[in-house]
């Protein structure tokens, strides 16, 4: 049967190259982490920083939209919910982190 598969001989000198290509890969795995951390980890890091100082700051009185695009007036502020007045009769509580946004102050006039 071994007419059918061709005997195969490790090259010589194959197995002797140099370990001086080893440089090109370090730089490639530092460039690969400078991509990742300029294009991901900083900017979600940025944005985390900025909700978490938006939820810090909430008063009474703060015009805010939620994730569900519930757009309402901050009524009461408690540790981890809030009470949105949404109209002069309707009340939400919700969580603080739910909170997407402040809207300037008047947007609700407006709407």
């Amino acid at each position: 049967m071994s007419f059918l598969i061709p005997a195969a001989y490790a090259d010589t000198a194959a197995a002797a190259a140099s370990p001086a290509g080893t440089g090109f890969e370090w730089v490639m795995l530092v460039g690969f982490v400078v991509i990742f951390y300029l294009m991901i980890w900083r900017p979600q890091s940025k944005r985390a920083k900025e909700h978490k100082n938006l939820l810090a700051g909430l008063q009474k009185g703060d015009e805010v939209v939620t994730a569900g695009g519930i757009a309402g007036k901050v009524a009461k502020v408690a540790d981890d919910f809030v009470v949105l007045e949404v109209s002069d009769t309707v009340e939400l509580k919700i969580q603080k982190a739910a909170i997407a946004a402040a809207l300037p102050k008047g947007t609700l006039k407006a709407i």
